[in-house]
């Protein structure tokens, strides 16, 4: 039951990464690979400074603004410096490495008998892992409720314009690139704050963390996606979040058949190219048809 619960929370807490880059990849229509380097460059923020003292809340806050100068940079390359969407991304992902060396200035840092998020009297207080739990439900509740609104507002309405088609876009006013650079800022902000998180409820930070993190996320929104169908924006949020726990879920239930952990990445491709060909299998099956008739009622 434990490792269920575990799974569940760690689902709810790597749910912050697939909102992220759902921000991105499906409203922005940006493939943004910075997220690879943004999500180590917030674990390594945040765990440095609360071993140099700092808080952990004001420490995760200032990875998020860490994460969201990674964004920016991406953001001037591909807007002003014309560079192509994929090597702007790739380009940052790799200064990250670098950057975060700087910062820890060793390849990990441990939190051991360090303060985190996580240890506050109240979760300490709960049984094993569901501290997990309540934390994740709380900061993704915050963050999808902010975006929700935020998407509402009359600058999240021309974010969501600039992705859906940036000429028609320019034609109203809207300055697209301000757009994306400010989407790319807040995505990746929210990736580094969800490094932040996850590195302290892991209890270190390592600098090769960012490897298949954007395949994670994907997952996450894929996952929802397939198994919802059609939804307003808003609902599409909270299939993501679902989509993260269903994924943690499953990639539990291959680890179970003795696979190791070793083939985690690997796993984690799988699942989700068998996500994305199942609307394939489901319509060369007819597997819509067959469910439809299961269902009707008979005369």
């Amino acid at each position: 039951m434990s490792i269920i619960v575990s799974s569940i929370g760690q689902g709810i807490l790597w749910s912050i990464l697939g909102i992220a880059l759902f921000l991105t990849f499906r409203i922005l229509d940006f493939p943004d690979m910075t997220v690879e380097g943004s999500f180590p460059l917030g674990a390594a923020t945040a765990v440095t400074l609360i071993v140099h003292g700092v808080s952990p809340i004001l420490a995760s806050l200032v990875a998020f603004v860490a994460g969201s100068l990674a964004g920016f940079t991406t953001g001037i390359l591909y807007t002003k410096g014309k560079i192509p969407v994929l090597l702007a991304g790739i380009l940052v992902m790799t200064a990250c490495l670098s950057i975060n060396l700087r910062i820890m200035g060793s390849a990990n840092i441990s939190l051991l008998n360090q303060k985190t998020i996580f240890s506050n009297a109240f979760l300490q207080s709960l049984p094993r892992y569901f501290d997990m739990v309540v934390l994740g439900l709380i900061i993704i509740v915050v963050v999808t409720a902010a975006l929700i609104w935020f998407l509402q507002t009359e600058l999240g309405q021309a974010f969501i314009a600039t992705g859906d088609n940036p000429q028609m876009a320019q034609a109203f006013g809207i300055r697209t690139d301000r757009m994306t650079i400010m989407g790319l800022m807040l995505s990746n902000g929210l990736i580094a704050f969800g490094g932040a998180v996850i590195a302290q409820s892991n209890g270190y930070a390592d600098i090769n963390m960012g490897i298949g993190i954007i395949v994670i996320a994907l997952a996450s929104i894929i996952i929802g996606e397939v198994i919802f169908g059609n939804l307003s924006l808003n609902e599409r949020l909270i299939a993501v979040i679902i989509g993260s726990i269903i994924y943690r879920l499953v990639l539990l239930a291959v680890l179970q058949l003795g696979f190791s952990t070793n083939d985690l990445n690997l796993i984690s491709s799988i699942i989700l190219a068998l996500a994305m060909m199942l609307p394939q299998f489901r319509k060369a099956l007819r597997l819509d048809g067959i469910l439809k008739k299961g269902v009707r009622p008979h005369d």
